[in-house]
């Protein structure tokens, strides 16, 4: 297990926008160049309560109660935060919190549907962005190596979650490897031929691979930069990957 970190506050881009495209991911894709396209609010102190405030229109009080809830989440964990906890740190009754969201899991859940789709889309656009196999590898790499590292946490939700005992939430989270996977052995097996299980075997492998260098790298305390780390590990990646003939038509 990787130690923990403190949890960051600054909002999540998927619950942010809800409707945003997915960050547009090339082989060039730099820290900074991220950074850009996600951080569209500043850094609240996550030690106060926002204020009260008055009457919202109901999409975007929910998206201040899920903002609210995952900085809760992160900083404590599912099981230590309390949905009290949840609606101070809005600025909301408990029955405001309750209007919106059943329970603490159905909250939970939300961020976790929010949090996998934000990986699955940004894999998918990665994959699209180039023909080039070496920047497909690449781009994929700083998917991961971007989602940990954004500063609002959420990468916690999906993959250190001390919720993966209640099947909903495994669900959700062996979601976001199954998608990233499948999409990533299409390309495989569309280019060397390899046979369908050879392929998503291969396929998970990146996916492992990115998701679990990405989290041991920022567990390090960054003192390798968020862009050599990723190319690092694309490089090993696609020395590995490129080791497969390409079929006749590639």
């Amino acid at each position: 297990m990787f130690p923990a970190l403190p949890g960051h506050a600054t909002p999540c881009p998927a619950i942010r926008t809800l409707a945003r495209p997915a960050v547009r991911i090339g082989s060039a894709l730099t820290t900074q160049e991220y950074q850009e396209h996600v951080v569209t609010a500043g850094h609240p102190d996550t030690d106060s309560p926002r204020p009260r405030g008055g009457r919202m229109p109901r999409r975007e009080r929910r998206v201040q109660l899920l903002e609210s809830a995952l900085e809760v989440f992160v900083a404590q964990g599912y099981h230590a935060a309390a949905m009290d906890d949840i609606a101070e740190r809005a600025g909301v009754s408990k029955p405001v919190l309750y209007q919106h969201f059943p329970g603490k899991l159905d909250l939970y859940l939300a961020l976790l549907d929010a949090s996998c789709e934000e990986i699955i889309d940004n894999c998918r656009v990665a994959l699209a962005s180039t023909s080039d196999n070496k920047d497909r590898v690449a781009a994929t790499m700083q998917v991961f190596y971007s989602y940990v590292a954004s500063e609002e946490g959420a990468f916690r939700l999906v993959f250190e979650s001390d919720l993966t005992s209640e099947p909903d939430v495994r669900e959700r989270v062996d979601r976001v490897t199954v998608e990233c996977a499948s999409m990533i052995a299409d390309v495989i097996r569309t280019d060397t031929g390899l046979p369908d299980e050879a392929s998503e075997l291969l396929a998970v492998s990146l996916v492992g691979m990115a998701q679990v260098s990405a989290r041991f790298w920022l567990a390090g305390g960054g003192n390798i930069s968020q862009d050599d780390a990723a190319s690092l590990i694309a490089g090993l990646a696609w020395r590995g990957i490129r080791g497969y003939p390409m079929t006749d038509d590639h």
